[in-house]
Parts: structure tokens; C-alpha cells; sequence
């Protein structure tokens, strides 16, 4: 009972968190944290979803899915919800900075390339250091939805080994 308050709670903070950022939506690509303003409140079925490109181990899965909650993703800090498919498992890579992540749907997994499993499910935190090649993957029989939050523009970087 205690563990599934305390992941509730964890989830609901962060939903909030994300939420509480000002956002102009520019397009269904980013959404752009404003300066000053009112506070934002963005049901789940408002946010706006775009293909990544990137593909996993077999492409036939699909591709990572990614939806802005604050500042820009592509260029600089920015909280947002990643959504990957059931079965999906990344090929090994980086990114150049630090983020942190809970899952908000699904069963994942996140840890160094040819690690022990540790499925994750909801509720579920971890961090990545910025550099560590690793592997990220979603082990349920539905989809994943991830929350990340990073101080640094997020980059996927494929490993050259």
C-alpha cells in the first residue's frame, strides 16, 4: 500500500511539474516555455506527439514518439513525454547530457548495454549520466510512456562500436 502511494505521489508530481511550465505551441513539433503568463493545465489527449525517427534493434516495431510539456527538446532544456512501443529496444547509444526519467505507462527498462534486465514499471525513476552508452527498451505487451527532464538539449547518439 505504501509502495503504491508513494509511486502514485511520485507520478502525480511530475505530471504536475510538467504542467505548471507557461507554453506556446508553436506546432505539433515543440512547444516553446513563455515568459511570464498564466499557468498551463494540458490534459493527456492534448498532448501533441511526433515522430523521432529513431528506430530500435528492428525497425519493424516502430519508431520513438515524443511530445513537448516545456521548453524545446531539440535545443535546449525541456521536460518531455517519450512514448515507445511494445517491444522496442534501442540500439546502444548516448546522450551528451544528464537526464532523468519516470515511467508513466508501461514496463521499461534502461541500463548499460548487455546488463541484467531491471524492469521498471510504473512509477519507476531512473537517471541516465550523460556520456554512458546504454540501452533502453520497453519489455510490456503495451506501449511505454516515459517522462524525461533534461537541463540540456536532448541528442541520440549511436554507438560507433
Amino acid at each position: 500500500m505504501k509502495t503504491t502511494k508513494l509511486k502514485l505521489l511520485a507520478v502525480i508530481g511530475l505530471y504536475s511539474l510538467s504542467m505548471a511550465a507557461t507554453a506556446a505551441m508553436e506546432d505539433k513539433k515543440e512547444i516553446k516555455a513563455a515568459s511570464g503568463g498564466s499557468s498551463v493545465n494540458l490534459p493527456v489527449m492534448q498532448l501533441k506527439y511526433f515522430d523521432t525517427g529513431i528506430y530500435g534493434s528492428n525497425e519493424s516495431v516502430g519508431t520513438l514518439k515524443a511530445a513537448a510539456s516545456y521548453g524545446d527538446l531539440q535545443h535546449s532544456m525541456h521536460g518531455t513525454f517519450v512514448k515507445m512501443p511494445a517491444g522496442f529496444v534501442s540500439k546502444s547509444h548516448i546522450h551528451t547530457g544528464e537526464f532523468y526519467a519516470v515511467v508513466i505507462a508501461g514496463v521499461g527498462v534502461n541500463g548499460l548495454a548487455g546488463s541484467s534486465d531491471v524492469p521498471l514499471p510504473v512509477g519507476s525513476y531512473w537517471s541516465q549520466k550523460g556520456g554512458e552508452s546504454h540501452v533502453t527498451k520497453c519489455i510490456s505487451s503495451n506501449e511505454c510512456i516515459f517522462f524525461i527532464s533534461q537541463n540540456s538539449k536532448f541528442d541520440y547518439i549511436f554507438d560507433k562500436k
